[in-house]
């Protein structure tokens, strides 16, 4: 289906093919749009592979940055994709209100039931979401939502990896190929910590305000009333930069954080698991 097959390697045509092929079988699809990198790749070979019979829904509340919410209208716009977004409120789950180790079982399992809904309404017959290979190792109690309601996950089916999205998104000239890894802003809190929709907003504020100063690759964690940021180990001295590391400071205290610290490990997927870890240590211990 794409023009520019001359670009990928055998093994990556044959993956792409592949993973066409699950799609075609599939007949229709509603997709977990967040317009991440891996979720647009699906979108576009979904419908490049089924035209109308795919649907992408996306998921707005206070965990999902406006931002991401306007990319993911303008790819579906530019591409002539029907979209539609749905308004979904983790915040009235305990588990997810109250940071569980399963908040994002409560977060999946209510979105993919209004992409069921939708589904439903739009006579499509399946529900597809976009995580790949390297999702497996990693703790993601959200898959096991998506199990429980029969979500479909097309491109582990492919056996695509992050690395190979990227590399067929751009001979594809999707302009999400080189985009940053996100997640949403209630990965920024340490486990137990209740999530507010205030405290999910000075996030979103101290993100917003670090990618507008050239800081494409971070995170804002949150502890309390501190902030955490992380930045790629090449970026640290950037930002600890006399006059940069004042205007930061400055910014986040008018925010609404009363301690701000720079993470000197850098920024890494998923660092809050690791209170999860360091937990189960302690147990065992």
């Amino acid at each position: 289906m794409i023009n520019t097959k001359e670009l990928l390697t055998d093994e990556l045509q044959e993956k792409l093919a592949k993973l066409e092929e699950y799609i075609r079988e599939l007949g229709s699809l509603a997709i977990g749009f967040s317009g991440g990198v891996d979720s647009s790749f699906l979108l576009a070979v979904a419908h490049e592979v089924l035209g109308d019979n795919v649907i992408a829904v996306t998921g707005a509340d206070a965990s999902v940055p406006e931002r991401e919410v306007n990319e993911a209208i303008a790819f579906c716009k530019e591409r002539g994709i029907r979209h539609i977004i749905c308004k979904v409120d983790p915040l009235q789950e305990e588990g997810y209100r109250n940071n569980s180790p399963d908040r994002c079982y409560f977060c999946k399992h209510g979105i993919f039931t209004e992409v069921k809904r939708i589904a439903d309404e739009y006579g499509i017959k399946y529900m597809a979401e976009g995580s790949n290979m390297d999702d497996i190792g990693d703790y993601r109690p959200g898959l096991r939502a998506a199990a429980e309601l029969s979500v479909k996950s097309p491109l582990r089916e492919a056996r695509l990896n992050k690395s190979e999205i990227r590399i067929i998104s751009r001979a594809m000239g999707l302009p999400t190929w080189s985009k940053p890894a996100y997640a949403c802003l209630a990965s920024r809190f340490v486990y137990g910590e209740e999530i507010t929709e205030k405290k999910l907003h000075m996030i979103d504020r101290a993100e917003q305000f670090l990618i507008e100063h050239g800081f494409f690759e971070e995170r804002v964690r949150m502890h309390g009333n501190i902030a955490r940021i992380e930045v790629p180990p090449m970026d640290i001295t950037r930002l600890a930069a006399d006059g940069v590391r004042e205007e930061v400071y400055e910014e986040l205290r008018k925010i609404g954080f009363l301690f701000v610290t720079l993470d000197l490990k850098g920024y890494r997927l998923g660092s809050m698991n690791a209170t999860l870890q360091q937990k189960a240590d302690s147990i065992q211990g």
